[in-house]
């Protein structure tokens, strides 16, 4: 083998060096900044998931978030004609001896004074972006934490809703430069399902 076609050779790899260099390199940032994003948006969940629970812990010690919340358990019709269950009675002691209340839902926002103590504990914990508006308290009937002409005492449920999330790797044109074609969709804001966690109300006072 001479000298011209050992140089010829060489010339002849290092094209193919670059022609793979080219294909591979769009492929591993590809992988690289999936990996990268895909990681933050799993942190972001357990985080949110974290924020519920903070929040719905934070809401039933607290006045409530929303207007027309009952104040005082009433007995149901039933309930006045029950001479023998004085004040106090517990309402799954007998059917109907209280009236259900209505049960009330309302939007974060933060002319609340609750709402305003509460994202102040999360907001560190949810994606850029989260609003006080992202909760939702709602504020349910159940018998079986209400006393007859006691203090109100709803099941707290607060839910986390229209949380995005918003990727920083141009994901989309990566794939697009790796598969040789247009259009993908990838890392576009992505938008997490509803979560929600219920408490029975400790002190709405």
């Amino acid at each position: 083998m001479n000298l011209r076609h050992i140089k010829s050779r060489l010339r002849s790899d290092d094209g193919s060096v670059l022609v793979e260099f080219a294909i591979v390199t769009p492929l591993f940032l590809f992988l690289l900044f999936t990996l990268i994003d895909f990681t933050r948006l799993g942190y972001s969940k357990v985080l949110a998931e974290k924020a519920t629970q903070i929040a719905v812990r934070s809401a039933v010690v607290r006045p409530v978030a929303c207007e027309n919340v009952p104040t005082v358990t009433q007995r149901s019709l039933l309930g006045v004609l029950a001479l023998d269950a004085p004040n106090g009675t517990p309402c799954n002691s007998r059917q109907n001896l209280c009236r259900a209340a209505d049960t009330v839902s309302c939007t974060g926002t933060l002319g609340n004074a609750t709402v305003a103590n509460i994202w102040g504990r999360i907001k560190p914990l949810m994606p850029t972006g989260a609003q006080p508006e992202n909760l939702r308290f709602t504020y349910s009937f159940d018998e079986n934490l209400n006393r007859v002409g006691a203090p109100y005492a709803p099941m707290v449920t607060v839910e986390i809703a229209d949380l995005q999330f918003d990727f920083i790797s141009p994901l989309g044109k990566l794939a697009d430069l790796a598969s040789g074609k247009s259009g993908s969709t990838l890392g576009q804001s992505f938008t997490f399902a509803s979560m929600s966690a219920s408490l029975p109300s400790e002190d709405l006072r």
